[in-house]
């Protein structure tokens, strides 16, 4: 629950970041939103398939691996999208991979925390 918890609050925390990016704020906000967006799924999908499998650590990094495919694909359109409105790329795609690699180091935690309880 504290892997949850903690990827609910870097998310908040990351989307008032992006409030505050001035000029790029647009394109902030939907890098930070898309990124929280599916660090949330990911982390509660990694949890709820670890409590039902026999086989928990397997299924947590499935559900990254499908999470990592899904960003790759919203990054590409998200990118689209705000070159398209005429905003800023740079805030964007640094309010999008700035979170993504705090997300990814909650998630392998929590996939690391069910190999220690599955000894």
């Amino acid at each position: 629950m504290k892997h949850q918890l903690l990827t609910a609050a870097l998310a908040v925390a990351f989307l008032a970041a992006a409030l505050a990016a001035g000029a790029h704020r647009r394109g902030a906000l939907l890098g930070a939103g898309i990124s929280g967006a599916t660090a949330l799924g990911s982390i509660l999908a990694m949890a709820r398939v670890s409590r039902s499998g026999a086989k928990p650590v397997q299924g947590a990094i499935a559900v990254m691996a499908v999470a990592f495919l899904l960003r790759i694909l919203l990054v590409a359109v998200g990118t689209f999208a705000v070159v398209r409105a005429g905003e800023s790329v740079v805030g964007f795609v640094v309010a999008f991979f700035l979170p993504y690699f705090a997300f990814a180091a909650i998630e392998g935690a929590f996939v690391h925390s069910l190999n220690r309880g599955s000894g």
